[in-house]
């Protein structure tokens, strides 16, 4: 017997329960994950749409006479039965309940009340409004003659009815009067709530007249385009090449073949020039989703995209699940940045979500980056993404002039300010030129790692290539291996006594810039500055305007943003993120540093950047320093296939969390010896249990089991076994468990 867990009518009922029918023979061929069926529902069985969120040969409760799927509606495949299909997808390659993989894809909404704009609009002809006008002008009925005035003054004859009342001060009683008499109507538009921040002032821009490198990479993806079973593309271009103007090239195409595009951004903070871009462009086929929107402007967004009102989304991670019906290509952006990646079940990675929704919808996916993810890049050389790349900067301007300034030679001189005496000296000339500064503090990674500032020497894990994390009780753990040593009071190289972690915060940067620049107009973009709504847009509107000489910020502010008066960024403290507990912090630390070089001289004036570190022989700074990707690229792989790490082959970490210590232990023991007992053989590397990251939050204890292997696939199939095994042992109900893969 086959049986179907199908969803009813997701667009009406609550997205708490799915209902199982038996599928009759007849069906059983045919019947498929994410197809429309029909469905007897309810006490009188009536036949209602019902979404197929999976299939099973067994019943989930015995004995019990089940209802009958009537028939699939293959005429009637919607946007909902897709994003289905897709959930079910994330449900089986990330290990999530198909609840939280549905509430993902398909964000269901309280309604919001729509939005109405009433008018006012003239009923009579000119000549007889004249006429009124004229005896009401003898009465005392003042209100009236005012609103008639407006009427007749307006070309179109019609006004608005909230402007009427401030500013005519009309009541209701004197548009009772007007209808009553058949002088004016009263009626009401549905009016959308524009998500695009001060829309009425973008002014329209003309397509920009593409370089002969930019023309050659749309040649290139409209070439791969022509297969029936297109790659996906990586756009892979320099800082400041001019990704985004063949983005919209390729975007026009689609929009005048009557296709819909989305539009991935890593973060929030990139909406305010991205979206103004796109609209200046398309106008308002353009729209945007994030976070820090309201409810009903949220609400009105995936409204207007499921009527087929847009054919431009723009947006971070959720975006992705626009209810496009005619979806033909998705861009992300960045797509080397790690926002991609989801905290919450189901933990999906927008990339290969993107990927596997294309495929669903028929639609292409660019995946564009001046850095690309060592995945994306491998996959690029193995022929399974096509590499498309724009060498050279717009027009042919210079990649900006870059120094590394040794910060261990800067205590040598008695300077224990966070600015190095250059970076000091070239902001003096920055502000004498009239010219505007970039200062990143590069805070990833900052919440553990104890290096000495004279030498620069890290502590890491004698087990691990990642550095030890310090917690109370001074202790040092490794969050890969569990690890565990105490904190020197001296360093074990040099014997100096500043040993320690590092303290400085934008804060206190822009506390010393004040100080040792009175004159200069600083702005801060961080976490505190940037809470409130509309922060984000404020912040660079004004150093847009050159309302400030300085901004300082953590990466929000160096990832896609183009001022072109920014001739020189400042990089504090590139070590933080290069020694964080990652077996990515190399590949993270070239990202935010190249992407941060990058900001410098994007307009006519040369750039120049300084990295302060106290590790300038890294081959992260050394190539980030020359902007040269491929030479990272090889160093960083070297590494990677040393000790297996994802590109070179697939991990899994199993997470674990439970209030009850000793029994997350058990539990995550247990987990790694049956892995290693069932797969045993199999070329599999199991680490741990450990502590993850942060040991403990909300007194909820943490713990971490990895598992690695070339074979994406056998690493699901565990997981499979493992869901298995957890759900028949009692002792794991007290214990939550997710997957993440990478």
């Amino acid at each position: 017997m086959t049986y179907a867990d199908i969803i009813v009518d997701i667009s009406h009922e609550k997205l708490d329960k799915s209902f199982q029918y038996l599928v009759p023979e007849k069906l059983k061929e045919e019947i498929q994950v994410g197809m429309v069926v029909s469905i007897p529902f309810g006490r009188g069985n009536h036949v209602r749409k019902g979404y197929v969120v999976g299939i099973s040969d067994e019943p989930k409760v015995k004995g019990i006479q089940l209802k009958s799927v009537v028939g699939i509606e293959n005429d009637q495949e919607t946007t909902e039965s897709r994003l289905i299909a897709l959930a079910g997808w994330m449900k089986e390659n990330y290990g999530s309940t198909m609840i939280q993989a549905l509430k993902t894809v398909l964000p269901i909404q309280k309604k919001m009340k729509a939005q109405e704009k009433r008018w006012i609009t003239l009923l009579i002809s000119r000549e007889d409004g004249e006429k009124l006008l004229e005896e009401l002008s003898m009465t005392r009925f003042k209100a009236r003659i005012r609103l008639l005035e407006a009427l007749l003054q307006n070309e179109n004859g019609k006004i608005e009815t909230a402007w009427a009342s401030k500013e005519l001060g009309t009541t209701a009683s004197v548009l009772r009067y007007f209808e009553e008499q058949g002088i004016a109507s009263v009626e009401s538009d549905e009016v959308y709530r524009n998500a695009v921040a001060d829309a009425e002032n973008i002014p329209h821009v003309a397509p920009a007249v593409l370089s002969i490198s930019q023309q050659m990479a749309v040649d290139q993806i409209l070439s791969e385009w022509e297969h029936p079973d297109p790659r996906p593309v990586l756009l892979h271009g320099v800082t400041g090449s001019g990704k985004t103007e063949v983005y919209m090239e390729l975007i026009d195409k689609v929009i005048k073949e009557g296709g819909q595009a989305i539009v991935l951004i890593p973060e929030i903070a990139l909406t305010y020039q991205t979206v103004r871009r796109f609209y200046g462009r398309f106008g308002d086929k353009v729209s945007v989703i994030n976070s820090r929107l309201s409810q009903g402007e949220r609400y009105d967004q995936f409204k207007r995209a499921k009527q087929g009102e847009l054919q431009v989304m723009v947006g971070p991670r959720s975006a992705l699940f626009t209810p496009f019906g005619r979806l033909r290509l998705i861009i992300i952006d960045e797509e080397h940045e790690s926002s991609y990646k989801s905290e919450n079940s189901p933990r999906y990675h927008a990339r290969e979500t993107a990927i596997h929704r294309a495929k669903l919808e028929g639609a292409r996916v660019i995946l564009g980056s001046a850095t690309p993810s060592m995945e994306a890049y491998y996959r690029a050389k193995e022929g399974e993404y096509v590499l498309v790349k724009l060498e050279a900067r717009f027009e042919e301007r210079p990649l900006p002039r870059v120094s590394i300034i040794d910060m261990r030679e800067q205590l040598k001189k008695g300077n224990r300010l966070a600015l190095s005496l250059e970076l000091r000296e070239d902001l003096s000339q920055c502000l004498k030129k009239g010219e505007q500064a970039m200062l990143f503090l590069n805070r990833r990674g900052y919440a553990g790692f104890v290096s000495c500032r004279s030498c620069g020497h890290v502590m890491k894990c004698p087990h691990c290539d990642v550095s030890l994390s310090e917690h109370n009780g001074r202790k040092l753990i490794c969050h890969y291996c569990g690890y565990e040593t105490v904190k020197p009071d001296k360093c074990p190289v040099c014997s100096s006594p500043y040993i320690g972690g590092f303290k400085a915060g934008t804060q206190q940067i822009q506390q010393v810039v004040e100080k040792e620049f009175p004159e200069a107009r600083v702005l801060r973009m961080d976490y505190d500055t940037t809470r409130a709504k509309g922060s984000y847009e404020k912040i660079l509107a004004a150093f847009s305007r050159h309302e400030a000489d300085i901004l300082i910020g953590t990466q929000m502010i160096v990832k896609g943003h183009d001022f072109p008066d920014v001739t020189l960024v400042g990089i504090l403290a590139a070590d933080l993120s290069l020694n964080a507990d990652d077996y990515r912090s190399g590949e993270r630390t070239f990202q935010l540093l190249t992407q941060a070089v990058g900001r410098a001289g994007r307009g006519k004036k040369e750039g120049h950047a300084l990295i302060q570190t106290y590790s300038p022989d890294h081959y992260s700074i050394q190539t980030a320093a020359k902007q040269d990707y491929e030479e990272f690229y090889q160093e960083e792989m070297g590494y990677r296939l040393l000790m297996d790490y994802p590109p070179a082959a697939h991990m899994m970490a199993v997470l674990g969390s439970s209030e009850d210590e000793k029994l997350l232990e058990t539990a995550m023991h247990y987990l790694g010896l049956f892995t290693g007992k069932i797969y045993a053989g199999k070329d599999l590397h199991v680490i741990g249990p450990a502590p993850a990251s942060v040991g403990k939050v909300k007194d909820v204890y943490r713990r971490v089991l990895y598992l690695k292997h070339e074979n994406y696939d056998l690493l699901v199939r565990i997981k499979d076994r493992l869901e298995e095994y957890i759900e028949i042992n009692s002792g794991f109900r007290k214990v939550n468990i997710q997957f993440d893969f990478s």
